[in-house]
């Protein structure tokens, strides 16, 4: 990486879209609680956006972050949409369950990126950001203006994240996206560090990634972090995928057999699942969510078992991991 920002220490982080309401209306409180019990734990890696509640997700992590020695810790949040307060009648549908009063709109250009930063540090009230992911620029999000705000953002925001990272304003930038392209074209056309891969290389669906992202991002030294490695909670049991509810077919028997087989050797496919993303020598870390305590306690848990090898062998063996995929050593 060419800004060895993420160690060791970094390998789990925790991620704010479930603090930002978007399974269930979490209270401040309940996020403070999963904001403890992470800190408690010795997660210093932590990641949420403006978007995430419509800036509900930030606020909250900067009441908590902003308490502790800011020296300690690495906080990244994205740019990409700038928001706007409105009467509560007028909050856009979104994914949210309980937002806060604010409209939003795409804007990747350089003074949009600029204000995006000053309004993060002003909500989190943090001195400085040490990651900015430009969020959401891919088809899935902007649909056919991509090529739009690509060439929006070639011009505006990655140059100006480019001089804000060489002033020592910000120490690393890259992409934060659900689609492998808009990564491709980053790097294609500027200098990113690292870049959150959300939804793109689960131990459920990577192939895709290993053949197409992972060798493009490790001739361009640059790292990745893992947002859904769990798809979103599927991994965990839930009925969704991928943040919506469509479960792609055959994935709950493959999710089964995994889980099956993890059985046998006495884990079990979520801590398996954490496993499989930080055995690939391109992650640097991974970062779930959680909305209870516990969950984070879990992942800690998750982190510190040693998976026996024959394992990995078997879901090779039985087809369920892509044969070209690091595992575990």
């Amino acid at each position: 990486m060419k800004a060895d920002i993420l160690t060791e220490k970094h390998q789990l982080g925790l991620g704010g879209v479930a603090i930002g309401t978007a399974f269930e209306a979490l209270t401040d409180g309940e996020s403070y609680e999963v904001l403890q019990k992470a800190w408690d734990l010795g997660i210093r890696y932590y990641d949420t956006s403006p978007w995430y509640g419509l800036t509900k997700s930030e606020r909250r992590f900067g009441n908590f972050l902003h308490g502790q020695n800011r020296d300690e810790f690495i906080f990244s949040t994205k740019v990409g949409r700038l928001f706007v307060e409105v009467p509560e009648n007028e909050v856009p549908p979104t994914m949210w369950k309980a937002p806060l009063n604010y409209d939003f709109e795409h804007n990747y250009t350089a003074d949009a990126i600029k204000r995006s930063i000053e309004e993060s540090l002003e909500r989190t009230r943090l001195n400085h950001i040490d990651i900015v992911y430009i969020h959401d620029l891919s088809e899935d999000q902007v649909g056919d203006r991509y090529p739009y705000f690509l060439k929006q953002a070639r011009e505006g925001a990655f140059k100006i994240l480019s001089e804000l990272r060489s002033q020592g304003v910000i120490k690393a930038w890259g992409m934060g996206v659900n689609k492998i392209e808009p990564i491709l074209d980053c790097i294609e056309s500027a200098d990113p560090d690292i870049c959150l891969s959300a939804t793109q290389y689960s131990i459920l669906e990577h192939e895709d990634a290993v053949d197409r992202l992972l060798p493009a991002v490790k001739k361009a030294g640059v790292k990745l972090v893992s947002g859904a490695g769990f798809n979103s909670g599927f991994i965990a049991g839930r009925d969704r995928y991928n943040y919506t509810n469509v479960i792609p077919k055959g994935m709950k028997e493959k999710r089964d057999k995994i889980n099956e087989i993890a059985k046998k050797y006495n884990t079990n496919i979520l801590h398996a699942a954490l496993h499989f993303v930080l055995a690939a020598d391109e992650f640097a870390s991974i970062i779930p969510g959680a909305s209870k305590p516990d969950q984070v306690q879990d992942n800690i848990n998750a982190l510190n078992e040693k998976i026996p090898a024959d394992f990995w062998k078997e879901l090779k063996s039985e087809g369920l991991i892509y044969e070209k995929a690091q595992v575990p050593a």
